[in-house]
């Protein structure tokens, strides 16, 4: 017997030649800054103020209910080769694949117009610009996209994992600041099994789940990790993938638990039942949680979490409209037409 064939077992356990956990970080915080616009806010807010604790555990289920679409996501990508756009228009009828084009496009305008009008409010809150013109400012976000997708797909992931980072440390400063009691949180979770007996939680549940789940964020991971497998085990690609959503969409998740949670330990606690609005939530902060930090990291949150989810709904945008109608188009013009069906009815 051979040292080499002693040695040979060992080598097939070996990591194969340029698999890295670092080449396989990136799309995982791209997907997780749509898990933090401003529909989640709305939702949240509204959710905390109105019935302190007890949606928690529905935000909770909505983040693994995302974590484990977008796994599926992921994983249909990086075994096909083909995105999820590809695989509808090659698996059903052209009236039903033209319907889902319709239909993944209308999703992303809806997205888009909460962004907008997140954007603006954020703007609103922090420098005083009235909401028109903070709207009407958002449609040069273009120039910030393509000058950053010039630089290629590292530098959007990063700005999308500096972004993650910050807004969660928003976050847990705001919760040092609230101060969340646990038998508070322990009262208002055994009040969550009223979700099956008031129709006013079960709705606002419905929408935290709908806020939460973000659909063309499946098409854009799809579309994201068929490019991470060139010449690269299946196994381990899709270990690392992995790792990245889940680490990503684990962060997401507790700034949403934490959205709540904030609400619920300031608005519900001091009787302020009927904040449903971002803006009504930023001014209420300040005199509540006793000065003007709490306030002002709620708007850079607020602005950051919008200004980053349009740029993964530009990017879903394109990987949708080719998928389903093999058809590309210049990045700058697929966002001026997205931008302008959202800018339009925000500014009426």
């Amino acid at each position: 017997m051979t040292i080499a064939s002693l040695a040979a077992p060992i080598a097939a356990f070996r990591r194969p030649r340029g698999i890295s956990l670092r080449s396989f970080i990136g799309p995982g915080c791209l997907i997780a800054v749509g898990y933090m616009d401003p529909g989640n806010w709305a939702t949240d807010i509204a959710g905390g103020s109105r019935f302190g604790y007890a949606l928690l555990p529905v935000v909770i289920a909505s983040s693994l209910c995302g974590m484990l679409l977008q796994y599926l996501a992921l994983k249909l990508g990086l075994a096909t080769g083909k995105n999820l756009a590809e695989h509808c228009r090659e698996a059903f009828p052209k009236p039903v694949a033209f319907s889902l084009w319709l239909a993944a496009e209308g999703m992303i305008v809806a997205c888009d117009l909460a962004e907008v009008i997140g954007t603006a409010i954020a703007l609103n809150l922090l420098f005083g610009l009235p909401l028109l013109y903070g709207v009407v400012v958002t449609g040069f976000d273009t120039l910030i996209f393509l000058s950053l997708q010039r630089r290629g797909f590292g530098t959007i992931s990063a700005m999308a994992a500096v972004v993650v980072v910050a807004v969660v440390c928003c976050f847990v400063t705001e919760l040092v600041l609230a101060g969340p009691r646990l038998m508070d949180i322990a009262h208002g979770l055994a009040r969550s099994d009223q979700i099956f007996h008031s129709r006013d939680m079960l709705y606002l549940g419905i929408g935290i789940l709908g806020a939460t789940v973000m659909p063309h964020n499946l098409y854009l991971h799809s579309e994201l990790a068929k490019k991470r497998r060139t010449g690269r085990s299946l196994v381990q690609s899709l270990r690392f993938a992995s790792l990245d959503s889940f680490g990503a969409l684990t962060l997401a998740g507790f700034v949403n638990i934490a959205i709540l949670m904030l609400a619920a330990s300031t608005f519900y606690i001091y009787g302020h039942h009927d904040i449903a609005d971002i803006s009504q939530a930023y001014h209420m902060l300040e005199p509540i949680l006793g000065g003007t930090l709490g306030a002002i990291l709620f708007g850079i949150a607020l602005l950051m979490a919008a200004q980053s989810s349009t740029i993964a709904a530009t990017m879903a945008g394109e990987s949708i409209m080719q998928g389903f109608l093999q058809l590309k188009i210049a990045p700058w013009k697929r966002r001026l037409v997205t931008r302008s069906l959202a800018i339009i009815p925000a500014v009426v």
